[in-house]
């Protein structure tokens, strides 16, 4: 899973395909993420006594993560993402359209560091 809080992401498909939001919450075991503003649901609510006016709450529900793309800085569209060990061997996030770096997923590791060519005879 590599959406996390706060990335902004762009919803393929349901009611609000093509909206563009901001990832408040993830929910890793069931492989969805909540996005600000869009999915919204009417929870209504009886009257009792810490709320004697009922009424009905609009609330954000969890989409599923195949239904929403990162955001790609450099065309401003949603993209897939993918993974690039770079030659130090730290491990990065990657755009497919373009291929510009996201972010950084680890620190260099000497296990994927590029080996260095061998010596010519």
């Amino acid at each position: 899973m590599y959406i996390r809080k706060d990335d902004i992401v762009e919803v393929l498909a349901g009611d609000d395909k093509g909206k563009r939001g901001k990832v408040v919450r993830l929910l890793t075991e069931k492989g969805k993420v909540v996005v600000e503003g869009m999915n919204r649901v009417y929870k209504h609510l009886k009257p009792s006594r810490a709320n004697p006016q009922g009424g009905r709450l609009s609330k954000e529900m969890p989409i599923a993560l195949s239904n929403v793309a990162l955001i790609d800085p450099t065309t401003n569209k949603a993209t897939r993402v993918g993974i690039k060990y770079l030659a130090d061997g730290s491990k990065v996030l990657v755009s497919k359209k373009s291929g510009v770096t996201l972010r950084s997923l680890s620190k260099a590791n000497v296990k994927y560091a590029a080996k260095p060519a061998a010596i010519a005879k």
